[in-house]
């Protein structure tokens, strides 16, 4: 199975505010189109309509709909990131086990109510029903990074491969929870928290 590359980077990279302004009026047409027709039949001209933007608009950023959907789950991840960040700056010293469920709990949020994201999320499943490996890695190494600091860790490899590990576990459970339930089976969801507790105590405690 081809990995997924890296998010598509933008044609050209908005430098005044206007044209920021736009570039994200285009995502969240994209992401809104897409929880409505699905990706097979998202297209750029759509996407511009809704978004109220030229075509020549989108075409500036994105030379197709992969690169919108490449670019959506770039900031899908952004926004992630910035969500579990903020969370964690203003709960003081209070483990791993707290930094894990908010991990957990502002990735369901998203998955129940981020436009788009039950196609995207991160990247790993345009087309849609296909299982990619590379969104795991990139979100592995910026949790890593984040959840070391929170820690006061160093980020060595074998952090990394124990985070990429949970990763991986928690995107097969979290996709069985919401295969068995519209809003995502809580039992699952429970075996999940029970399972990674387990198995990041043996590195974590």
């Amino acid at each position: 199975m081809r990995p997924v590359p890296h998010a598509t980077p933008l044609r050209r990279a908005p430098v005044q505010r206007r044209s920021a302004e736009r570039l994200a009026r285009i995502l969240d047409a994209c992401a809104d189109l897409l929880d409505e027709v699905g990706y097979d039949d998202l297209s750029t001209r759509a996407v511009a309509q809704r978004a109220g933007v030229p075509i020549g608009s989108v075409y500036r950023f994105f030379g197709n709909k992969r690169q919108m959907a490449d670019a959506l789950a770039q900031r899908n991840l952004e926004r992630f990131t910035a969500r579990v960040t903020d969370r964690l700056k203003g709960a003081g010293d209070r483990g791993w086990r707290y930094a894990m469920d908010v991990v957990i709990d502002e990735y369901l949020d998203m998955k129940r109510t981020a436009p788009g994201f039950s196609l995207v999320d991160f990247g790993n499943q345009i087309p849609v029903g296909t299982r990619r490996t590379e969104p795991n890695h990139r979100v592995a190494d910026r949790l890593t990074d984040l959840l070391s600091a929170y820690l006061r860790r160093t980020p060595d490899e074998s952090l990394r491969r124990t985070i990429l590990i949970a990763v991986e576990t928690a995107d097969g459970l979290v996709h069985l929870a919401f295969r068995l339930a519209p809003e995502g089976d809580e039992q699952v969801i429970e075996e999940l928290r029970e399972m990674l507790r387990a198995y990041l105590a043996r590195v974590l405690d």
